[in-house]
């Protein structure tokens, strides 16, 4: 068996894992997280369909759009806790445009 991704696909993917910052990006740090994981899950499925419709095949599948969808869902949340969260990459995100800076 082999696997014989698009570009489409490996762009998804990296998008994927770009989303949480820009989650962070347009939000506070007060936000309450629950906001941030619906925005996040709405950019994901926004991104599974986006990539679905990018594939260069000969019929739209929304079952594969689903499964993208997911996929970049559970990448972004890896993502966050697993590599931007850890590094502070997500605070100088919500940092960089005023987004509610800790007082000294």
């Amino acid at each position: 068996m082999t696997a014989d991704l698009d570009k489409a696909y490996w762009l998804g993917l990296l998008i994927s894992v770009v989303l949480p910052v820009l989650v962070g990006l347009v939000t506070k740090r007060v936000t309450h997280a629950g906001v941030k994981a619906v925005l996040l899950l709405a950019l994901s499925t926004l991104n599974g369909f986006l990539v679905e419709l990018a594939h260069p095949g000969p019929d739209y599948n929304v079952g594969t759009a689903v499964v993208l969808s997911l996929v970049a869902f559970g990448t972004g949340v890896l993502a966050h806790f697993g590599l931007w969260k850890p590094t502070g990459v997500s605070t100088k995100a919500q940092e960089s445009l005023g987004g509610g800076r800790r007082a000294a």
